[in-house]
């Protein structure tokens, strides 16, 4: 396996190596149809193997404190994609791309990475047992058809009327808002603190 710089010819094998590790996930739905492209500088790396894209990962940094990330102080970069296609999976290959992605963030002064994901056990043992640390939460919360939308939403425009929602809750009564709706996820920013 090699580990190197996103390249945009890579742009296919990246979308399906996102789409196909997401899958099983509690982002199942959060499909994309090209590659994000960042306002701000990127460490953008693959895991390659056999001509596959195998893992990606990308790291929006700052060059000015509090442009990218939504906590810490000193230059800090958003680890906005990490995955593994799921036949590549136990291998090593996110934490491969983890280490080279921490290489190239020190020698871009970075002092930390944030990342926010969702309540997947797996994914959030894997954070924790790479040095992460949970630092906030808030909740995804989707609503759908009339029984969960009806006195919750509502459109001011006439004859427009919703069947689908996705919603940020940033309450303290988590758990009345996990009883009430089907589809809630938490949502959770870990932080790690980079050293050379």
């Amino acid at each position: 396996m090699q580990i190197r710089s996103y390249e945009p010819n890579d742009e296919q094998g990246w979308v399906r190596c996102r789409v196909l590790s997401f899958l099983d996930t509690a982002y199942f739905d959060n499909v994309l149809k090209q590659k994000e492209q960042y306002e701000n500088p990127a460490i953008e790396l693959v895991a390659v193997e056999g001509g596959t894209i195998v893992g990606i990962l990308d790291i929006e940094y700052e060059v000015e404190e509090g442009t990218v990330c939504s906590r810490g102080t000193g230059l800090g970069g958003m680890i906005w994609h990490i995955a593994v296609h799921p036949d590549h999976r136990r291998k090593g290959i996110a934490t491969a791309l983890l280490r080279e992605g921490i290489e190239v963030a020190i020698s871009k002064n970075l002092n930390r990475f944030e990342a926010w994901t969702r309540d997947d056990d797996w994914v959030n043992h894997w954070y924790e047992r790479s040095g992460f640390q949970k630092v906030d939460s808030y909740l995804h919360v989707y609503m759908e058809g009339n029984d969960e939308l009806e006195g919750h939403i509502r459109s001011e425009i006439p004859a427009l009327y919703p069947v689908y929602t996705f919603s940020h809750y940033v309450g303290k009564d988590k758990h009345v808002i996990k009883d009430k709706f089907k589809r809630v996820h938490e949502c959770v920013c870990f932080e790690k603190m980079l050293s050379d």
